[in-house]
């Protein structure tokens, strides 16, 4: 029995990478759909193959974390993507990723898109909300449209890593991994006019090597739900409210209509950017609103 990593899935086949770096095409055994278990972009298995395309994926070792939407597992940290123009930044769409991200305990990194396509007056806008979200500790990089002059910024932070790289469609995240490394040829697709947001033009899920890591190429989503996460736990997806919390006068406090919550006190006093207590609501909202898994 051989130890490999899974770098690709593609129509029911898994390309698995093993020690010395080669590639076997996999299928995986009938135990995983009787046992419910599905093996994932970056899971490290068990295979045994006669030849490099013929090989069975037989185990699934045991898993860090795990994505859904991308599905990928083993992560250790998520580049955000949004871009500052075409499609304008969105902050709301920023937060959704970083609860998601939080949710699993991958380390968040930001990144700004298409940072030269600001006029000076938007320019000032966007570095307000980068000053807020590094405040809260989060990385922020920002990129041009051509990203080889920015490219060596993100060396430190992708060396012996496996990163997802995330982002609704339209943000650049395509055209960013293959000027990371021209030798990718991903696909990419001009903005939908009408729509405003790009077209889908990742078709599969795949680990790329990109400056002495790997990288998850994987399609871009437009919508993000809350499906996994209750409402219990949304207040500690929001990093900067963790330092009042435990001031709130009750405990378990959810922050939206209890007396002497610390929370809301922050964010009348401008502790805590009023925008995000906006999204926390909106996200409240939406959950509570959930219809019932059964």
């Amino acid at each position: 029995m051989t130890e490999g990593k899974i770098m690709k899935a593609l129509s029911g086949f898994y390309y698995v990478e093993d020690q010395v770096g080669e590639i076997f095409q996999c299928r995986a055994r009938g135990v995983f759909r009787k046992n419910k278990e599905t093996p994932l972009v970056g899971d490290f298995v068990e295979f045994e193959s006669a030849n490099k395309t013929d090989g069975t994926v037989t185990k699934l070792l045991p898993r860090k974390n795990a994505l859904i939407r991308p599905p990928v597992s083993n992560v250790d940290q998520a580049l955000i993507a949004v871009s500052v123009k075409e499609p304008d930044f969105s902050t709301v769409l920023l937060d959704r990723f970083l609860v998601l991200v939080e949710k699993h305990k991958i380390e968040p990194v930001i990144l700004l898109t298409k940072m030269d396509l600001l006029e000076e007056d938007d320019y000032q806008t966007v570095a307000h909300y980068r000053e807020i979200y590094e405040a809260m500790g989060y990385v922020v990089k920002e990129f041009s449209t051509i990203i080889e002059q920015d490219s060596r910024q993100l060396e430190d932070l992708l060396t012996g890593k496996t990163t997802v790289i995330a982002g609704q469609s339209g943000v650049g995240k395509s055209s960013f991994l293959n000027q990371l490394n021209p030798d990718l040829k991903i696909k990419t697709a001009e903005i939908s006019d009408s729509l405003g947001r790009g077209k889908h033009t990742t078709r599969h899920v795949e680990l790329v090597p990109i400056l002495g890591g790997h990288v998850a190429d994987t399609p871009g989503f437009s919508s993000l739900d809350f499906a996994e996460i209750d409402l219990e736990e949304l207040p500690k997806l929001f990093v900067d409210f963790e330092q009042y919390s435990d001031a709130c006068k009750f405990r378990g406090c959810m922050h939206m209509n209890e007396p002497k919550c610390r929370v809301k006190q922050a964010v009348d006093t401008g502790e805590i950017a009023l925008f995000r207590y906006e999204h926390y609501q909106q996200f409240y909202e939406e959950i509570k609103q959930r219809k019932p898994r059964y």
